[in-house]
């Protein structure tokens, strides 16, 4: 559940496009990574934050993650983020074991300070295997922010209907009954 605290526009998608979403536009570029209170809260809302410490380290860490994302959600495949990507994945590794209940995995890092960078590097995989085509920046030309895309058709284009679908809806409509163009946020 989404810390109540929680200032972002657009919460709850997977982790790796969760830490992405840590920046948005509004009235500016805002950054919840700003500070460790930021990052508190980032922990908070991605389930995080009774495994993973809120100290300095792990805050670099989670930038430098975020980073490697970045490049890769928009430029796939670049051998820079690809290499970012995998210096952050080097932290960690899934161990697998036989548990009373059946087989279970458990996420080990380097130092618990990587953990959630490592988590979100790790998510971001797993997405790609899902299908990389269904993560997606929003269409809105002002908006920054990546959602996975889990229509049945792929076809979503805003991370939120309510927000930047109806921006762009009512500068489409405002351009075509006064023949004027808006500029939008």
């Amino acid at each position: 559940m989404a810390d109540p605290r929680d200032p972002r526009p657009l919460i709850g998608e997977p982790l790796a496009l969760d830490l992405l979403n840590t920046r948005w536009r509004d009235a500016g570029e805002q950054d919840l990574l700003a500070d460790l209170d930021g990052y508190r809260i980032w922990l908070s809302s991605a389930g995080l934050a009774d495994r993973c410490p809120a100290d300095e380290a792990s805050l670099s860490a989670v930038r430098a993650a975020r980073s490697a994302l970045d490049a890769l959600v928009d430029t796939p495949g670049t051998p820079e983020g690809a290499a970012a990507l995998n210096a952050v994945l080097a932290h960690g590794r899934i161990r697998h074991t036989l548990a009373a209940d059946g087989p279970a995995e458990t996420a080990e890092t380097d130092t618990p300070q990587q953990l959630a960078a490592w988590l979100a590097a790790d998510d971001y995989l797993s997405l790609l295997r899902l299908g990389a085509h269904r993560i997606k920046r929003c269409a809105h030309p002002a908006c920054i922010l990546h959602f996975f895309d889990t229509s049945q058709n792929g076809r979503r284009r805003w991370c939120s209907m309510a927000v930047c679908g109806n921006r762009s809806k009512a500068a489409r409509h405002y351009e075509r009954t006064t023949g004027e163009r808006t500029a939008t946020p």
